[in-house]
């Protein structure tokens, strides 16, 4: 359940950066800005699209947010994670 909420608030990101991208008039449809700016949120960076030279740096800017919020989704499902082992055997505490 944790992953899927996750997995979702990125995908929301992403979405939110590829509109970022259309507003700036560096693409036309939603389908290709939202593959971009996948590409750019995972840091993998294929290449295949790229952005005008002024709007160019937007691209490792998203990287950059990208490789702290998955930090951070990490973060919360390993926190949940030792929260739900820590309720779960209280009784070994003792």
């Amino acid at each position: 359940m944790i992953q899927i909420h996750s997995i979702s608030i990125l995908a929301v990101e992403i979405a939110l950066w590829a509109v970022l991208f259309i507003i700036c008039g560096e693409f036309t449809d939603f389908g290709t800005a939202f593959y971009h700016s996948a590409v750019n949120y995972t840091s993998l960076g294929y290449g295949d699209f790229i952005m005008t030279p002024s709007w160019r740096l937007l691209g490792p800017l998203e990287t950059a947010n990208g490789t702290l919020l998955f930090g951070v989704s990490t973060a919360m499902i390993f926190g949940v994670m030792l929260w739900l082992i820590q309720t779960r055997f209280t009784d070994l505490k003792d």
